[in-house]
Protein backbone atom coordinates (compact mmCIF):
# COMPACT_ATOMS: atom_id res chain seq x y z
CA UNK A 1 0.00 0.00 0.00
CA UNK A 2 1.36 3.50 -0.99
CA UNK A 3 0.13 5.95 2.09
CA UNK A 4 1.24 8.94 0.25
CA UNK A 5 2.68 10.67 -2.32
CA UNK A 6 4.41 13.92 -2.17
CA UNK A 7 4.64 16.49 -5.32
CA UNK A 8 6.45 20.43 -5.51
CA UNK A 9 4.36 23.32 -5.61
CA UNK A 10 4.75 26.86 -5.40
CA UNK A 11 2.90 28.84 -2.33
CA UNK A 12 1.20 30.65 -4.63
CA UNK A 13 -0.40 27.32 -6.51
CA UNK A 14 -1.25 25.73 -3.22
CA UNK A 15 -5.14 27.00 -2.47
CA UNK A 16 -5.59 26.07 -6.24
CA UNK A 17 -4.26 22.62 -5.79
CA UNK A 18 -6.11 22.45 -2.65
CA UNK A 19 -9.22 23.00 -4.58
CA UNK A 20 -8.38 20.76 -7.14
CA UNK A 21 -7.41 17.60 -5.28
CA UNK A 22 -10.54 18.38 -3.46
CA UNK A 23 -12.50 17.95 -6.80
CA UNK A 24 -10.79 14.38 -6.82
CA UNK A 25 -12.20 13.32 -3.38
CA UNK A 26 -9.51 14.65 -1.06
CA UNK A 27 -9.75 16.89 2.37
CA UNK A 28 -7.12 19.29 3.72
CA UNK A 29 -5.69 17.54 6.88
CA UNK A 30 -3.31 19.29 9.20
CA UNK A 31 0.21 17.68 8.78
CA UNK A 32 2.60 17.64 12.09
CA UNK A 33 3.54 21.16 13.91
CA UNK A 34 7.21 20.12 12.33
CA UNK A 35 5.96 20.49 8.87
CA UNK A 36 3.14 22.34 8.71
CA UNK A 37 5.74 25.39 7.35
CA UNK A 38 6.41 23.18 4.40
CA UNK A 39 3.55 21.46 3.14
CA UNK A 40 0.14 21.19 2.92
CA UNK A 41 -1.26 17.65 3.21
CA UNK A 42 -4.57 16.40 1.24
CA UNK A 43 -5.96 13.06 2.84
CA UNK A 44 -8.85 10.67 0.94
CA UNK A 45 -9.18 7.34 3.10
CA UNK A 46 -5.95 6.47 3.79
CA UNK A 47 -4.09 7.90 0.90
CA UNK A 48 -2.58 11.23 1.48
CA UNK A 49 -0.88 14.19 -1.39
CA UNK A 50 1.33 16.13 0.40
CA UNK A 51 1.77 19.26 -1.23
CA UNK A 52 5.94 20.05 -0.87
CA UNK A 53 6.40 24.20 -0.90
CA UNK A 54 9.03 24.78 -3.76
CA UNK A 55 10.57 27.75 -5.31
CA UNK A 56 11.34 26.40 -8.60
CA UNK A 57 8.79 22.97 -8.46
CA UNK A 58 9.89 19.74 -10.36
CA UNK A 59 7.44 18.65 -12.56
CA UNK A 60 7.72 14.88 -14.58
CA UNK A 61 6.46 15.56 -17.99
CA UNK A 62 5.05 12.01 -18.04
CA UNK A 63 4.99 10.75 -14.49
CA UNK A 64 2.22 11.15 -12.61
CA UNK A 65 -0.13 9.94 -10.04
CA UNK A 66 -3.38 7.77 -11.07
CA UNK A 67 -6.66 8.19 -8.66
CA UNK A 68 -9.37 5.88 -8.57
CA UNK A 69 -12.76 8.73 -8.12
CA UNK A 70 -15.76 7.67 -6.60
CA UNK A 71 -17.67 8.82 -9.23
CA UNK A 72 -15.77 8.97 -12.71
CA UNK A 73 -18.61 11.07 -14.66
CA UNK A 74 -19.12 13.31 -11.76
CA UNK A 75 -15.58 14.08 -11.33
CA UNK A 76 -14.77 14.82 -15.01
CA UNK A 77 -17.77 17.22 -15.13
CA UNK A 78 -16.85 19.07 -11.63
CA UNK A 79 -13.31 19.52 -13.04
CA UNK A 80 -14.76 20.72 -16.62
CA UNK A 81 -16.92 23.05 -14.59
CA UNK A 82 -13.81 24.20 -12.63
CA UNK A 83 -11.69 25.13 -15.67
CA UNK A 84 -9.71 21.95 -16.17
CA UNK A 85 -9.52 19.92 -19.28
CA UNK A 86 -9.63 16.14 -18.91
CA UNK A 87 -7.83 14.16 -21.74
CA UNK A 88 -9.76 11.01 -22.09
CA UNK A 89 -7.72 8.20 -22.89
CA UNK A 90 -7.31 3.98 -24.18
CA UNK A 91 -9.28 1.54 -21.41
CA UNK A 92 -6.80 -0.74 -21.59
CA UNK A 93 -8.55 -2.62 -18.57
CA UNK A 94 -11.97 -1.62 -19.37
CA UNK A 95 -12.23 1.12 -16.95
CA UNK A 96 -12.98 4.75 -18.42
CA UNK A 97 -9.75 6.78 -17.44
CA UNK A 98 -8.36 10.21 -18.33
CA UNK A 99 -5.40 12.70 -17.73
CA UNK A 100 -5.75 16.13 -16.38
CA UNK A 101 -2.88 18.51 -15.23
CA UNK A 102 -3.40 20.06 -11.45
CA UNK A 103 -2.76 23.99 -11.40
CA UNK A 104 0.76 23.20 -10.37
CA UNK A 105 1.46 21.40 -13.63
CA UNK A 106 2.00 17.81 -12.17
CA UNK A 107 -0.01 14.99 -14.54
CA UNK A 108 -2.86 13.09 -12.32
CA UNK A 109 -4.57 10.17 -13.91
CA UNK A 110 -8.22 9.63 -13.27
CA UNK A 111 -9.88 5.93 -13.38
CA UNK A 112 -13.28 4.98 -12.45
CA UNK A 113 -11.43 1.42 -11.18
CA UNK A 114 -8.34 0.37 -11.15
CA UNK A 115 -6.96 -2.86 -13.25
CA UNK A 116 -8.29 -6.45 -11.90
CA UNK A 117 -11.25 -4.86 -9.87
Amino acid sequence: MIQHVAIEVRRQDVEACVRFWTLLGFEPVAPPPTLAARAAWMQAGGTQVHLLFAEEPVVAPEGHVAVVVGDYEATLAALREAGFEPDPRSEHWGSPRAFVRCPAGHRVELMAFAPGM
